[in-house]
C-alpha cells in the first residue's frame, strides 16, 4: 500500500533544500499574487483618490484571491489525498501564503514613492513597473532553476515581463 503524501513527508526533498520560505514551492502563488497586485494597481490608480485607498484596494483584492486559492487548495488536498480538513488547511496555508505575502512589496513601493513626494498616479506607475520587474526576475529564476541555457532564461524572463506589460497596457486602456 502506497503512503499518501502529507506536508510532513514532503520535507527534506533535495529539490526543496534551501527553500525555507517556500518560495520555490510557492512560485505559482508569487506569480499570481504579483499579477493580482498589478491588476489592482492598474485599475485602482485611475479610480481612487489616495495612495492609502489604493493600498487597501490591493490588500483587499489579494486577500479575496488568496482566500479563494486557500479554499481550493484545502478542498483539493482533502479530496485528492483524503487529508483531514485541518491537515488539508495546514497544507493549504503553507502552499498559498505567497499569494498574500507578495502584496507587501507593491504596497510598500507605493507608500515609499508617496513618502518621497510622488502623487498617486506616479506612485502607481512606480509600483506597476516594480511588479513587471518582479515578474521578470521570477521568470528568469524559474528558467535558471529549470536548467535553461542563458537564451532560454532570457526568453523565460521575457515571458514574465510580457505578462506584466499586458497589465500595464490594461492600465493605459482603462485611463
Amino acid at each position: 500500500m502506497r503512503e499518501r503524501p502529507t506536508p510532513e513527508s514532503d520535507r527534506g526533498r533535495p529539490e526543496e533544500e534551501g527553500d525555507r520560505l517556500g518560495l520555490y514551492r510557492g512560485a505559482e502563488g508569487l506569480i499570481t499574487g504579483t499579477v493580482v497586485c498589478a491588476a489592482a494597481i492598474a485599475y485602482g490608480a485611475g479610480h481612487l483618490d489616495t495612495t492609502g485607498t489604493l493600498c487597501l484596494a490591493i490588500i483587499g483584492t489579494v486577500a479575496v484571491y488568496w482566500l479563494a486559492h486557500l479554499h481550493a487548495e484545502t478542498l483539493g488536498s482533502a479530496l485528492t489525498h483524503r487529508h483531514h480538513p485541518l491537515l488539508a488547511l495546514r497544507h493549504a496555508l503553507a502552499a498559498t501564503w505567497p499569494i498574500a505575502g507578495v502584496s507587501v512589496l507593491p504596497v510598500g513601493i507605493l507608500l515609499v514613492a508617496e513618502l518621497f513626494g510622488a502623487g498617486l498616479r506616479t506612485a502607481a506607475w512606480v509600483a506597476l513597473i516594480a511588479t513587471i520587474g518582479l515578474l521578470t526576475v521570477y521568470s528568469y529564476m524559474a528558467g535558471a532553476r529549470g536548467g535553461l541555457d542563458p537564451r532560454g532564461r532570457l526568453l523565460s524572463a521575457a515571458a514574465g515581463a510580457g505578462l506584466g506589460i499586458l497589465v500595464a497596457l490594461l492600465k493605459v486602456a482603462l485611463h
